[in-house]
């Protein structure tokens, strides 16, 4: 697989931790402006934004956690050259798990569907991460 094929889905979700950080960004300013919250309710991290600012943060946040171990993965299968076409595919199944993560979380936030996307990206990367270990250790020992 050529370097852009492996890294595009890299480079949507870093996008979208972008794009999520811009709108959080945004809704805390906002509930900010509007005196919504006051700065001396939120400056030690009190849990006192409102609502949809909370909302978006919480998906800002959760795109933080899975995902760092699908970029470490990224990277060990780009150096050892195991980031193949079904590697490929199974990252952008990844990230479209994550898509529809934040679009559930961002929208009507059922945790059914919300866990849904969860569990079916998890359950992705550990496949992933299954198979590249496996590959990796019956691969036998080569010089680093």
């Amino acid at each position: 697989m050529t370097v852009p094929a492996i890294l595009l889905p890299v480079f949507v979700q870093v996008a979208l931790i972008f794009v999520l950080a811009v709108w959080l960004l945004r809704e805390r300013a906002g509930a900010l402006r509007r005196g919504e919250v006051r700065p001396a309710d939120i400056v030690l991290g009190q849990p006192a934004w409102p609502a949809r600012a909370t909302q978006v943060g919480n998906s800002f946040h959760s795109q933080l956690q899975l995902p760092v171990l699908f970029f470490v993965l990224v990277i060990l299968a780009m150096m050892t050259k195991k980031a193949d076409l079904p590697f490929v595919v199974m990252s952008w199944l990844f990230v479209a798990t994550r898509l529809l993560h934040v679009a559930v979380h961002t929208g009507a936030n059922r945790l059914t569907p919300r866990f849904g996307a969860f569990a079916a990206g998890f359950v992705l990367l550990l496949a992933m991460w299954v198979i590249f270990v496996l590959r990796i250790l019956l691969a036998g020992v080569e010089p680093v």
